[in-house]
């Protein structure tokens, strides 16, 4: 038997006033400044950290070598430890956003991996340096993810390409200023504490007040997409379902997603790329030490990577700006297209910059202009094809465990370009750590490496231009699959 009007009218009434309740510090929460959502605002600040926390370490390469007396391969070995443990960690944040919203994820990651920072500053052993940023690794694993797919379902099909570019914009923002402020703070000492330990540990604590912004004041779009556009009542209903599934089924309810995931071929195609497209920017890692073994001070050498990050970061916006309206006109190549030629120009940039620039000091304008250029038109791959082309071939769902597991992939085989750049400087070109000169540089070391990097380089950028080919089949099929599966969903509810 149904119930009767009366019954439904009251029943109707109290989810109406219970969703109306429940959605009050959701609108407080999702109130704009300046026309952008407060949400989106601190995802982009937590952008700008993570970045900044990434390129801490690379840029004082220089001062740990010597307060540890590592060489390129031990410090190789560090970068490979954050990395792999990052890669084999990135399912777990798809396992997490499929049972709690992503603020508390990103709060979760973000404490994580800012008290691993300041615990590097504070090592006195290398052992300690390795331990602290497999810690690391696992925080950003977390992170990384669940702010891929918080972009995703913030922006249409048609304009993702421009919201992952802002992301990769603002974010590298971060990443230069994390950059600029550990290599500038480097060589001095604060309170007879080296400059670098307290980079770290400023950088720790500015993490973890954004960690905690983001707790307070961010809002989950699927959230706000539910209370929008099914109604209160439907919210109420996600969100027990959502506590039955967690305490009944977590495990089972991942394993499904993970296996819809893995099977789209698009989805296999982009991470077969993305492993050897990947070598070349974990290689860049050495850059820093590479120009102050020319023989570039810290200042100068801040410079240069601060010209390549503001090319890349440009170019990212760049290349999701074009490649958005390229799909307009080719939906199911324009995307594609515009990764191939990306990835083509590492190829001819990579080999002027690394064997036709002389290694000089006196060469800086050119390094300068390379880099910069080099920066603009290497970086569009992520913005303009990989990350909008992975929310369109799977359900909304499954986004976040599509990037995470993009991550785990990708990560865990590029993570052994660094150790791989120092071990064929050392074994085959001839590098020496105790021969380095840290303070006019090392013209020998400084050739070493740089051909070290080149083999890194240019040869995985031709592979990868080459393994986006198979998408112009794949991609389509795909997407309208993806496309039915949703509209399958969406009678459910």
């Amino acid at each position: 038997m149904g119930l009767s009007r009366t019954s439904r009218s009251t029943s109707h009434h109290h989810r109406s006033l219970n969703g109306l309740l429940s959605t009050q510090p959701l609108e407080m929460k999702t109130r704009k400044v300046f026309g952008i959502s407060m949400s989106l605002i601190l995802i982009n600040m937590a952008s700008i950290m993570e970045r900044a926390d990434e390129n801490l370490l690379p840029s004082v390469y220089k001062e740990v070598s010597e307060a540890f007396n590592a060489g390129p391969t031990d410090l190789g070995y560090l970068t490979f430890i954050r990395n792999f443990v990052q890669a084999l960690s990135s399912p777990l944040a798809g396992i997490l956003v499929l049972h709690y919203d992503r603020p508390t994820v990103l709060a979760m990651g973000t404490v994580c991996w800012a008290l691993s920072t300041a615990a590097v500053g504070a090592s006195q052993k290398f052992f300690q340096v390795a331990f602290w940023r497999a810690v690391n690794g696992f925080g950003l694993a977390i992170v990384i993810p669940a702010l891929q797919s918080f972009i995703a379902d913030s922006y249409t099909d048609g304009l993702r390409g421009t919201g992952f570019g802002l992301l990769s914009l603002v974010g590298s923002v971060g990443g230069i200023g994390g950059g600029v402020l550990a290599t500038v703070m480097a060589g001095q000492e604060f309170y007879g504490i080296p400059g670098w330990r307290c980079a770290f540990i400023i950088m720790a604590l500015l993490s973890l007040l954004i960690g905690f912004l983001v707790f307070m004041f961010v809002v989950d779009p699927r959230r706000i997409h539910i209370s929008h556009a099914a109604g209160e009542s439907v919210e109420r209903d996600y969100l027990l379902e959502k506590g039955n599934v967690l305490s009944s089924s977590v495990w089972i309810d991942s394993w499904i997603a993970m296996k819809a995931v893995i099977k789209v071929q698009t989805f296999q195609i982009i991470v077969l790329q993305g492993v050897v497209g990947s070598l070349p920017w974990t290689a860049m890692v050495f850059f820093t030490l590479w120009f102050e073994l020319i023989g570039f001070d810290h200042n100068n050498s801040a410079a240069l990577l601060s010209l390549f990050a503001i090319g890349c970061a440009t170019g990212s916006l760049l290349g999701g700006l074009i490649a958005d309206r390229v799909s307009r006109i080719y939906p199911h190549s324009g995307r594609i297209m515009c990764a191939q030629f990306s990835a083509f120009m590492g190829i001819p940039f990579s080999l002027f910059l690394l064997t036709v620039i002389p290694q000089s000091v006196d060469y800086w304008f050119t390094f300068a202009t390379t880099l910069f250029l080099m920066g603009l038109t290497i970086s569009w791959c992520a913005t303009c094809a990989n990350n909008p082309m992975f929310a369109e071939v799977v359900p909304t769902k499954h986004r976040t465990m599509i990037y995470a597991f993009d991550r785990a992939f990708e990560g865990s085989f590029s993570s052994f370009a660094a150790p791989i750049v120092g071990i064929l400087s050392e074994k085959i070109y001839g590098y020496d750590p105790k021969s380095v000169n840290l303070t006019t540089g090392s013209t020998r070391e400084a050739f070493a490496l740089s051909r070290g990097l080149l083999s890194m380089m240019a040869v995985p950028f031709g592979l990868c231009c080459l393994f986006y080919s198979p998408l112009y089949r794949t991609f389509r099929r795909d997407r309208e699959n993806a496309r039915i599966a949703g509209l399958k969903e969406q009678e459910m509810i």
